[in-house]
């Protein structure tokens, strides 16, 4: 088993916040994607992880850097030492990021890549039918606040 799946690249060339943090590109108006971001704030020790909504100029300009769609959230983006994750593995390499026991979320791996999106790409489908979707992004709490980028 692989310590961390193969990151998408590019790798950002350009960045406009502090790299050695961990940053997650979410949907913020999916209620099962800002569920996710709530709980990394609670993992999240440190407070390593910073934020961006996908909808924020900043979110959108890394999801088309990294080939993602600007119309449809339908991924979430995680930046982790410069290397780029989506779908599933970015869920695993966030989780791993936050140590044990949360990096047993490496097991995932065992699951071929092409399995792994396609599990990642029904739940992505039906999140807001199976979760509920907001008008707009919420108003962020002050623990998010001091960590949301763009």
């Amino acid at each position: 088993m692989t310590d961390l799946p193969e990151p998408n690249r590019p790798v950002l060339p350009y960045q406009t916040y502090d790299t050695r943090q961990p940053l997650i590109v979410f949907d913020g108006v999916c209620v099962f994607c800002s569920g996710f971001v709530q709980l990394i704030i609670r993992l999240d020790r440190k407070k390593r992880f910073r934020f961006a909504t996908a909808q924020s100029s900043f979110g959108e300009a890394l999801f088309r850097r990294h080939g993602l769609p600007t119309d449809d959230y339908d991924s979430n983006l995680a930046i982790i030492d410069g290397a780029a994750f989506t779908k599933l593995d970015s869920f695993v390499a966030v989780m791993s990021a936050l140590g044990w026991p949360w990096r047993a979320a490496k097991a995932l791996l065992i699951l071929p890549r092409s399995l792994r999106d396609w599990l990642y790409d029904r739940v992505a489908r039906n999140r807001y039918t199976l979760f509920g979707r907001k008008d707009s992004c919420e108003i962020p709490s002050a623990e998010l606040r001091q960590r949301l980028i763009g």
